[in-house]
């Protein structure tokens, strides 16, 4: 009996020990199982990664200056350890967010001031920053909003310029409470399309020369005169991506740019009106100008109220006398003037590209010009006429590259590597604007004016150039009863082989010569003193 409860004692404790064991083995089971749940989540959450910012295609200049993404962010990814943080304090730009994230042990992000650290664990992204302070070519350019061009080049080229996402990134290999794995590798993806973009026909430094002026509204265009290469497009005032809603808001309207927008002419005209009387063998005209003029019962005043005397058509334009071309006027014929006008691109828009467009101007009819008082005022360029900056230095280019004349251009194509153009633009276009001796006569006369006007304040001290000024009436007067007048010149240089064609505009500048004319020598000087 006591065999077989012995027998029975050690059954039940083997069959104990197996249910223990089991018990035992489907702990371990279930932790394993949730073990491996915990590893698998672990892994799900193992790669951490770090983004700075995203960069954009760029937007050059013709000889490959970038005109945006000048200034370079640096961002610090950072493994927050002791030694890291000690070395990083000194060069953060905020330090709340930095404290914030410090608290959590993970790797995080922040601005900093240098890209030079020595710690393993802080990584540095450099990202682009789209404009700077004080941005250059603004009008040209337009701005973004959210990654997207909303005017300028940056809406125009919205596809090129944003064709891939490229961003700076960090990625970590972390446990699943966030923390850096030791020895892991960190992989810092920084950006890699920086240099794309496009290629635009503009000088940033002769851009920097026309922005310095000191123009309260107004415009100043420069072109390269055997191309119709613009170099410059500079409207005052200017405006910041930053400051746009004080822009929309501003009376001096600062979003118009002023260099494609119709202003009146004025004597700058008067060119087009030799043109037209050098076709019509009138070049030697001579007319007595007693300081004013009647046609029917319209009177025409010169601005010399005593009168110039006898002139002829060089004196006329040197002196600039109204009353000459008011009599010349009715010698000349309507649809040879107008069409004169229209050679040399007036009253036909200027495409730049898909949205800078030049203003057409207002061109008169013939039927219009058949009437004498409204030829007479066509003829120093008052009345119906009106024209943009860059339509006056398109003509400019005409005059001075013997009648030829390109039209103007802008962009100059696309680039991969910012060195190189892989997809061009339209190359030069030409229009036949006047035969080639009217053009030396025309060229002739702008020499003139500048250079034998003992009272002229354009003529340069570096390099001889040729121009003509306007004071442009407008039909506005202020509360003393005064008109505002515009200020006008446009020019080129240098004469023994020109090259660059400028107009300045200055909006109710009142006296060419005094507001518009020292502008233009300052900058022909800056120009030709930089090459």
């Amino acid at each position: 009996m006591k065999l077989c409860h012995n027998i029975y004692q050690r059954m039940l404790a083997v069959s104990s020990g197996f249910v223990i064991c089991g018990s035992f083995l489907a702990m371990y089971l279930a932790f394993q199982m949730k073990d491996s749940a915990y590893l698998e989540t672990a892994l799900r959450q193992s790669q951490y990664t770090l983004t700075a910012g995203s960069a954009e295609g760029t937007i050059y200049d013709r000889n490959f200056i970038s005109l945006v993404n000048q200034n370079i962010n640096y961002y610090a990814a950072v493994n927050p350890t002791p030694a890291a943080m000690k070395e990083l304090f000194p060069h953060i730009q905020e330090i709340s967010p930095v404290l914030r994230a410090v608290r959590t042990g993970k790797p995080f992000l922040c601005q900093v001031d240098t890209n030079q650290f020595s710690s393993p664990e802080i990584k540095i992204l450099e990202v682009p920053q789209r404009y700077s302070e004080n941005p250059s070519a603004q009008h040209i350019l337009g701005y973004t909003l959210e990654h997207t061009g909303i005017t300028g080049l940056e809406s125009d080229y919205d596809s090129v310029l944003r064709a891939r996402e490229d961003t700076a990134s960090v990625s970590y290999m972390t446990d699943a409470l966030g923390h850096v794995l030791s020895g892991a590798e960190v992989l810092v993806s920084p950006v890699e399309y920086l240099n794309s973009g496009i290629v635009t026909t503009l000088d940033s430094r002769i851009q920097k020369i026309c922005e310095s002026q000191e123009i309260e509204k107004g415009a100043v265009v420069v072109m390269e005169i055997q191309t119709g290469d613009v170099l410059a497009m500079a409207s005052f005032p200017d405006y910041t991506p930053d400051h746009i809603g004080d822009a929309i808001s501003s009376p001096d309207s600062p979003l118009i740019n002023r260099c494609l927008y119709a202003y009146n002419v004025g004597s700058i005209f008067k060119l087009m009106t030799c043109a037209a009387a050098y076709t019509q063998n009138l070049q030697e005209y001579r007319a007595n100008c007693t300081g004013s003029f009647a046609i029917k019962n319209q009177l025409f005043r010169c601005h010399n109220l005593s009168g110039h005397g006898s002139l002829d058509m060089k004196q006329a334009v040197i002196l600039s006398c109204n009353s000459y071309f008011i009599q010349l006027s009715q010698l000349l014929q309507p649809a040879l003037m107008r069409e004169t006008a229209q050679n040399f691109g007036f009253g036909t828009q200027i495409p730049l590209t898909h949205s800078i467009i030049s203003e057409s101007g207002t061109l008169p009819t013939i039927r219009d010009l058949n009437y004498p008082a409204e030829m007479a005022n066509f003829c120093f360029g008052q009345g119906l006429l009106t024209a943009t900056p860059l339509q006056i230095t398109q003509m400019t280019c005409g005059i001075a590259n013997n009648g030829q004349m390109p039209i103007a251009r802008l962009m100059l194509g696309i680039t991969q590597d910012g060195r190189t153009i892989s997809e061009p633009e339209r190359s030069p276009i030409y229009a036949r604007a006047i035969k080639k001796e009217a053009a030396y006569y025309l060229q002739n006369l702008m020499i003139a004016a500048i250079n034998e006007n003992e009272n002229s304040n354009a003529v340069p001290d570096s390099v001889f150039a040729a121009g003509k000024t306007s004071t442009a009436q407008t039909g506005r007067f202020d509360e003393s009863g005064s008109e505002y007048c515009h200020a006008w010149i446009t020019g080129y240089f240098p004469i023994d082989h020109p090259q660059y064609a400028v107009t300045v505009l200055i909006e109710d500048g009142g006296y060419g010569n005094t507001a518009a004319a020292p502008v233009f020598k300052d900058i022909a000087d800056k120009i030709m003193n930089e090459n």
